[in-house]
């Protein structure tokens, strides 16, 4: 068996149900409560995985608290200094 995600439009649902009706003894409806929940739920897990290899890899630094804290001072520190003026 194979799995598809498929989006049908709210005034086609219930044309759609009676067409999957018809095959309802090959085909398995399931709801995906992520997707209910956040349309790109898997887009996003996609994404965050490749952000803990990157950082597993050494491909990507992750800092720690008290070096994000530093560096966003410094951010800022420089936003102020730009337009100051």
């Amino acid at each position: 068996m194979q799995t598809l995600t498929i989006q049908v439009k709210d005034d086609f649902m219930t044309e759609f149900m009676k067409m999957i009706d018809t095959v309802k003894d090959n085909v398995v409806i399931q709801k995906d409560e992520n997707l209910e929940y956040d349309p790109y739920f898997y887009e996003r897990q996609k994404k965050l995985q490749q952000i803990r290899d990157d950082i597993k890899s050494g491909k990507t630094e992750m800092l720690t608290q008290k070096q994000y804290d530093k560096e966003i001072e410094q951010f800022f520190e420089k936003l102020e200094s730009q337009y100051a003026n």
